[in-house]
């Protein structure tokens, strides 16, 4: 189901983003890690801004389309522009899940289920804290 073929913007070596980015956030953004539920700083934020990519700051998300989704992590029900990320296939763990990436830099950021009848879109972006910023407004 990838939705881009295109190639990261930012590209850097394996040394670089573990220079740049704490054990968590590399874990996660370059290791496809996850974050354990209901523990990550902006689960219930309601602060207006943007956020936007912890590895290349690239925007992803505004403040408008997060909801609550009682599912333990940040959600949103659209990104900023389609461009801002990447979807694609993730058959791990023996299910058919669509992986969630940053469009500037291909950092893992979660996952979305379309599962979210209460939205405009029906989506669920749910992603992991630790791989998003919130600018606020």
């Amino acid at each position: 189901m990838t939705t881009s073929a295109h190639q990261p913007q930012v590209v850097k070596s394996d040394e670089q983003w573990r220079a740049e980015l704490s054990p968590e956030e590399y874990a996660v953004l370059r290791q496809a890690g996850t974050e354990r539920p209901y523990t990550g700083e902006y689960v219930d934020t309601k602060t207006v801004g943007t956020y936007s990519c912890r590895a290349c700051g690239a925007e992803l998300f505004r403040s408008e389309t997060k909801f609550d989704s009682h599912c333990g992590w940040p959600s949103f029900y659209e990104p900023s522009a389609q461009d801002n990320v990447v979807l694609r296939d993730d058959t791990q763990y023996g299910m058919l899940r669509t992986e969630v990436l940053c469009g500037s830099c291909h950092s893992h950021l979660g996952h979305v289920f379309a599962d979210a009848p209460q939205t405009p879109t029906g989506d669920r972006y749910c992603i992991n804290s630790v791989s998003i910023r919130l600018d606020e407004a």
